[in-house]
């Protein structure tokens, strides 16, 4: 039986060679079946793609896909995906925070009639207090706004049979958040506990920025729970307005007090536009993913294939 496991790359010239050291080692040990590496260049500036073309001399399980420029992770997981051919994927990030030696407990998984086994970490070792704060409150968000149960603390390192493969592939959305798609599929889905390890080299290239841009992919492609949050918003101060009316009515008609009512009507103001601008802002998110889907563009542009 063939397995795959997927690795996409983005400028990891200083961790490559250490990197395919350890999976060569820990698949030495592997002797029941056959591999093949697929290293997903995601538009690297760097020596990356230099130093996989030479791998790929030496060892011809070694298979790259190369972009044309960089399009981002997901979509770089989406193309390794694609492109293998084996009974079993592994994901798994090249930095070595995924240590190549907890795939052997996977695949025992795999063996046993799983056909996701996803990894939880235990420890977050090397990264900031912020990074742990943001990413322990982004699952538990995920979990009460989405509509399925997306597991917490885990990422995109995991295992997944060859019918979830197919499925995934099978999508027609373009914007793919595999850590809720995964889940959303169903199935016999387990889980193995590893401590996560600090960067082998280099530093990580995923910014404030596209962390937020993938945890807002994450909650609104499995979720209208933001809608419907606004509209109860939307809901309550209607009601509110509404009594503020009365009262003013009643202030008006039936005392002589002339209440100024400057503060109250700034605060009000303020407050309703800043509610209005970040539903319209909601809005706006849910909009533009549907802009992005019906342009129907491709995915990703592949430069070449080598080893395949």
């Amino acid at each position: 039986m063939l397995l795959s496991i997927v690795i996409p790359c983005f400028n990891e010239e200083d961790t490559l060679p250490e990197t395919i050291s350890r999976i060569e080692a820990v698949l030495k040990k592997i002797d029941s079946y056959s591999f093949e590496l697929i290293f997903v260049d995601d538009g690297s500036k760097d020596k990356t793609k230099q130093i996989l073309v030479e791998k790929c001399k030496v060892n011809k399980k070694i298979k790259i896909v190369s972009f044309s420029r960089n399009f981002g992770h997901q979509f770089a997981l989406d193309a390794g995906i694609t492109n293998a051919a084996g009974d079993a994927i592994i994901i798994m990030d090249a930095d070595l925070q995924d240590p190549p030696e907890v795939i052997p407990k996977m695949i025992e998984k795999w063996v046993e009639g799983f056909d996701v086994v996803y990894a939880v970490r235990s420890k977050r070792e090397g990264e900031s207090w912020f990074k742990k704060c943001t990413a322990y409150s982004f699952y538990r968000i995920q979990r009460f706004l989405s509509d399925i149960e997306i597991p917490a603390d885990t990422g995109d390192f995991r295992l997944i049979s060859r019918r979830i493969a197919d499925l995934l592939v099978s999508l027609p959305e373009k914007d793919k958040f595999f850590r809720g798609l995964i889940p959303w599929l169903g199935f016999k889905q387990a889980s193995i506990t590893y401590d996560r390890h600090e960067r082998f080299a280099g530093t990580t290239k995923y910014t404030l920025s596209q962390m937020t841009k993938l945890g807002m992919s994450g909650l609104l492609s499995f979720s209208i729970k933001p809608l419907t949050f606004f509209t109860t918003i939307g809901a309550t101060i209607s009601l509110l307005s509404f009594i503020g009316i009365i009262h003013t009515l009643w202030a008006k008609f039936f005392t002589d007090a002339l209440v100024d009512g400057w503060t109250t009507l700034m605060i009000t103001i303020l407050f309703i536009g800043g509610v209005q601008l970040i539903a319209v802002g909601v809005l706006g998110e849910y909009l533009g993913r549907v802009f992005a889907e019906v342009k129907d563009r491709p995915k990703y542009i592949i430069d070449e294939k080598i080893g395949f």
